[in-house]
């Protein structure tokens, strides 16, 4: 079955980096999309970054210039790496693939 599983959240301060890790099984992994969201406490869960099969990728216009979605098929790994972080972008961070949401990943930034 389809299973995504994400890794590389915890505490940063502000303006420190994280990378995120989203390990895929259960599906033919090169051919899918795979996206980003997060959800914040008392919030809606909303779109991060999203990178097709081929490595186009798109993102949300308040983590564009400082997220970097990559994948690596021979992998089966999607990545997003978080750089220059705000408070603002505390949340739990899902992967999305084969319309499967992974378990999330919590990330808090804070001083």
């Amino acid at each position: 079955q389809v299973q995504l599983v994400e890794s590389g959240g915890g505490l940063v301060q502000p303006g420190g980096s994280l990378r995120l890790s989203c390990s895929a099984s259960g599906f033919t992994f090169s051919s899918y999309a795979m996206s980003w969201y997060r959800q914040a406490p008392g919030k809606e869960r909303e779109f991060v970054a999203t990178i097709t099969g081929t490595g186009s990728t798109d993102y949300a216009a308040y983590v564009k210039g400082r997220f970097t979605i990559s994948r690596d098929n021979g992998r089966n790994t999607a990545y997003l790496q978080m750089n220059s972080l705000k408070r603002e972008d505390t949340a739990v961070y899902y992967c999305r693939g084969k319309a499967t949401w992974g378990q999330g990943t919590q990330v808090t930034v804070s001083s």
